[in-house]
């Protein structure tokens, strides 16, 4: 299916790929370390639903700093991506390579250095930032740090591409429920990926775990990679192949038939030689 993408949807089809790799890397360094996610809301909304039922209002803290900082995070990285910034796609991934220095730098610093609070804060941040900067593949949206909403992608093509359902956006012949469902499991597999390698060796290596992302990010946002433009196209309702050809032709305007009959028998000016006289013809 990549070779028959766009060079530009080939890209971002792979970094796609990678971005959800590092989420799922980061996700899992998260719960090793601070017990909490920093990417995975729906787990942290539950927790604190389920925390504050129990009157346990003190323990509802990490989950609630981590809600409310990836949606900053995603707040800001929308806005940029928005703005007039040229390569805003770079300026955010230089963004979220700081702060995991800031995480590795301050732990290395000592151990109360930087309290899980503000770990927690930090790493959520950046997970709401990575988020913004691939809004789309083709026609298909995709999240990069979360993945119940792939499950559910994949889920839905399948039961379409069995039921034969045809694909109102396709962007080809080769674009089908099924090859989209292939992509959206490419995903979660890289973002499994991602938390299998971080949750074998965190216990080893600790805040290091974070190296490479970090390193990766930074490369990112310092040599210039030729994706698709950094403006991350508003959501619009897309419109079917059925539904442009159902649109009703446009048609001339009429004129009242009242009105030609008016004028058909409006006399008209005649000129002689003895001077204009009126007439009906």
């Amino acid at each position: 299916m990549i070779k028959l993408l766009s060079p530009d949807a080939r890209a971002e089809m792979r970094l796609s790929i990678y971005l959800a790799l590092i989420a799922g890397y980061v996700d899992a360094y998260a719960l090793s370390a601070y017990g909490i996610y920093v990417s995975f809301m729906s787990g942290n909304t539950t927790q604190t639903g389920s925390m504050t039922g129990q009157g346990r209002l003190l323990a509802t803290l990490p989950s609630v700093l981590a809600i409310l900082f990836f949606v900053a995070g995603s707040f800001a990285g929308t806005w940029l991506t928005h703005s007039r910034l040229r390569h805003s796609r770079q300026v955010l991934f230089g963004a979220i390579a700081v702060l995991l220095a800031v995480i590795i730098g301050g732990t290395q610093l000592g151990n109360s250095a930087l309290h899980a609070e503000i770990c927690i804060a930090t790493l959520s941040l950046a997970m709401g930032l990575m988020n913004t900067t691939l809004s789309q593949i083709g026609a298909e949206p995709v999240n990069l740090t979360f993945v119940t909403g792939t499950l559910n992608k994949i889920g839905r093509h399948l039961a379409l591409a069995i039921r034969r359902a045809p694909l109102p956006d396709a962007q080809g012949q080769w674009d089908t429920h099924l090859r989209r469902a292939g992509r959206m499991a490419s995903d979660w597999a890289s973002f499994l990926a991602g938390a299998l390698v971080s949750g074998a060796v965190t216990s080893y290596f600790g805040v290091w775990v974070l190296l490479p992302p970090f390193l990766i990010l930074l490369a990112l946002a310092l040599v210039w990679v030729p994706f698709a433009p950094d403006k991350a196209p508003i959501e619009q309702p897309a419109h079917s192949s059925l539904q442009q050809r159902r649109r009703p032709p446009t048609l001339a305007p009429t004129m009242d038939p009242t009105t030609e009959a008016a004028e058909a028998v409006q006399p008209r000016e005649v000129t002689s030689r003895h001077g204009p006289r009126r007439g009906n013809g």
